[in-house]
């Protein structure tokens, strides 16, 4: 079992930067593959991007390449997602997303067993 707990949301105008974080608690969070996700209002959750248990390996959408970046601090039990450049289309509730097992990353939301509350990201034009 893990607890995840997203924070670093925000408004922001485009262009701007935030870097989201999330804390893990619970369990050996280093044993896991995390990702984020987000969802805008009347839309389904899609995939922004994971990280595997060691770092090395990661994943990011179309939507988010150069802008996003995933990294992770073991040490402190915490997977960030910076994000410059932000757009309008950007705004979204966002969530970590933890998951142990797979081989690489899993892109799909139902691949995942533990999900934070989510943090709410606001770009205005």
């Amino acid at each position: 079992q893990v607890q995840l707990v997203e924070s670093g949301g925000g408004l922001v105008q485009a262009g701007g930067s935030l870097r989201l974080s999330c804390a893990a608690s619970g369990s050996i969070f280093s044993n896991y593959d995390v990702g984020w996700f987000r969802q805008a209002p009347g839309k389904e959750r899609e995939f922004a991007a994971a990280i595997s248990w060691s770092g090395g390996n990661t994943l990011a959408a179309d939507s988010v390449k150069g802008r996003f970046t995933i990294s992770r601090d073991n040490a402190k039990n915490t997977v960030y997602l910076q994000m410059v450049n932000l757009k309008p289309e950007d705004t979204a509730v966002y969530y970590c997303a933890a998951e142990h097992g797979a081989l690489n990353p899993p892109r799909w939301p139902h691949e995942y067993d533990y999900w934070g509350q989510g943090t709410q990201v606001t770009v205005s034009s």
